[in-house]
């Protein structure tokens, strides 16, 4: 393509296709080279008519024209650090397609919806204006407001964050060459070591050894290894050649690049020795293949010695990993800079793509406004109108991912902030034009971030194949439709029943609880007859209500024929824990 005026622009390789926004926090932000079956699914990205653009992160006041970003060819050495149900989404559309697919990545981890929502829309929404006046207070505040965030932040420091006690590898020769690495293990790099099934915190050594050409020896190198998550200090042939630490801003993010001197560097035989230290959360190298190298300063990318790959590696020091209570994280100051705050994601990463024509956007986010669910009701509903306003293209396919099972199980029927969002998230059906993937099944208790996020692709991939490309499917697993009660028992009605239900694990039905006029909640027996499921409990004749999957990580097991979970759903409107909250 060759457009001509002042000047000359030449664009080749151009595709024409479908293009879909994946937008939210971490969930989507997180990468396919970290996720269940990552490693694969990287070595194979082979598909030169997938598209990726990831937005760089930003925030601003106003709305902006511009993102920083480019388009990929999706290959092994760009997909790693894509969104992982981004990917899977877009792949599984491909594969069903045989079209070019287009996917705009544009997330940020731990971010609520307002912040993804213009100013104009939440200031015409009587129910979003505590939002912004709350905005409005706190800035007024802020002197205040950040000297109470650094109490909380050092408090929360103190609960959960790992100190690192000082670095004993070293002494221990983990830097030498001249060890023996008999007895240390071996991992693929880039990648977590919670995804190899190493969930621990800590610090961990890594060594490769590498053949460098009789041309570098003595020149000084380049050593590239990509962000690592959270701390490191690396040698090469015993000697520190750099390191990154707590002095640097959002660490883990940080691609390293360190410059190898070259007295260090002799042909043949040479060794990479990296000490990482995890804090919390994930640990490891966090980037992409193509980041992992060795080169000659000035020389082609291509002249560059590839560093992933094997690696061998040994515990300094683990501890098994604290569980954090993540409503206790202190919220940052307020301002424009801060990505929380009204708006700013929506002006610096979302408003400037509205001149790019879509086919449709895909959600996951939903954590970060659990303590305000009720408000969600209205907030997510308005934000989804809100993108298609700008957009203009009318009511484009708009498809989200319900929050998955999270945090501790109870034992006993109760109150849940995270079955309110879930609520919210499905009453945002209501809206034309779009659909939820329910993931109450592929969570993981202990881990915010649940790493099966193939099952979140294609769950995704399955509305829109259905509802935006007419293919016969069906689209989502069980949904609440209707209830009657009768004598001693409560009849409930689905939608989405596809070819029929039945129980995920073949056993009976688990997760239902049933109240009467007392409103006290006790577990329920229940049974499918056909489409509808029948709910009772010796200890309620007179009941009135109904709940299922109704905490924030319940044991339920209700699917459809097509393996699709049920949605958790309540059939009573009782004021729960967040009504009220702004």
């Amino acid at each position: 393509m060759t457009i001509t005026g002042k000047n000359t622009l030449e664009f080749k390789n151009v595709l024409i296709g479908e293009i879909w926004v994946c937008s939210g926090q971490s969930n989507m932000e997180f990468a396919l080279s970290n996720s269940t079956g990552g490693a694969a699914a990287v070595a194979e990205a082979d598909y030169p008519q997938i598209r990726l653009f990831t937005v760089k992160r930003n925030t601003s006041a106003v709305p902006l024209d511009d993102v920083q970003g480019k388009w990929l060819v999706t290959t092994p050495k760009t997909a790693g650090q894509f969104s992982a149900v981004g990917f899977y989404f877009g792949r599984e559309l491909y594969r069903r397609l045989k079209v070019p697919i287009g996917l705009i990545h544009t997330s940020w981890g731990g971010t609520p919806a307002e912040a993804w929502t213009s100013h104009q829309a939440l200031a015409a929404e009587p129910l979003l204006k505590p939002i912004l006046d709350r905005y409005d207070r706190s800035v007024q505040s802020l002197p205040e407001a950040r000297a109470a965030y650094e109490r909380a932040l050092a408090q929360w420091d103190r609960e959960y964050v790992l100190h690192d006690p000082g670095n004993k590898g070293e002494a221990m020769g983990y830097a030498d060459p001249s060890l023996d690495p008999a007895g240390w293990k071996q991992m693929d790099l880039p990648r977590f070591w919670e995804s190899t099934g190493l969930n621990v915190d800590g610090s961990i050594w890594f060594r490769k050894e590498i053949d460098v050409p009789q041309a570098w020896a003595g020149r000084d190198l380049k050593l590239s290894l990509g962000p690592i998550d959270d701390f490191d200090t690396t040698y090469f042939n015993s000697k520190q050649v750099g390191a990154t630490g707590d002095e640097t801003p959002d660490a883990y993010s940080v691609p390293r690049s360190y410059k190898v001197p070259g007295s260090l560097v002799h042909p043949g035989k040479n060794l990479i020795a990296v000490r990482v230290f995890d804090r919390m959360g994930d640990g490891g190298f966090g980037g992409s293949a193509s980041q992992m190298s060795l080169s000659r300063d000035g020389a082609r990318a291509a002249d560059a010695l590839r560093l992933d790959g094997p690696w061998n590696y040994k515990a300094e020091m683990v501890v098994t990993p604290k569980a954090p209570d993540y409503s206790k994280y202190p919220a940052t100051p307020p301002g424009p800079g801060n990505p929380n705050s009204p708006s700013v994601l929506y002006n610096a990463m979302l408003a400037p793509l509205t001149h790019y024509s879509i086919r449709g956007a895909i959600w996951y986010q939903g954590e970060a406004n659990a303590p305000r669910a009720y408000q969600y009701r209205t907030l997510l509903p308005l934000m989804i109108r809100d993108w298609r306003d700008a957009w203009g293209e009318g009511d484009s396919p708009f498809y989200f991912v319900q929050l998955a099972n999270f945090m501790a199980a109870k034992t006993d029927p109760g109150e849940s902030d995270w079955a309110e969002l879930r609520e919210a998230q499905q009453m945002t059906l209501r809206e034309p034009n779009t659909g939820m993937a329910v993931t109450i099944d592929i969570g993981a208790g202990e881990d915010i971030h649940p790493r099966n996020k193939l099952d979140v692709g294609l769950r995704l991939s399955r509305w829109a194949l259905a509802a935006t490309y007419g293919r016969k499917m069906e689209a989502s697993g069980p949904l609440y439709d209707s209830s009657t009660a009768d004598g001693d028992r409560m009849f409930l009605r689905f939608r989405h029943v596809g070819g029929g239900l039945k129980t995920s694990d073949g056993g009976p039905l688990r997760g239902f609880a049933i109240a009467g006029a007392d409103h006290k909640f006790v577990w329920a027996d229940a049974r499918i007859d056909g489409p509808s499921v029948i709910v009772w409990s010796s200890s309620v004749p007179h009941p009135i209500a109904v709940r299922y999957a109704w905490a924030s990580n319940p044991a339920c097991n209700l699917i459809n024929e097509e393996g699709l979970p049920a949605s958790p759903f309540r059939t009573d409107d009782w004021l729960g824990l967040t009504a009220g909250r702004n």
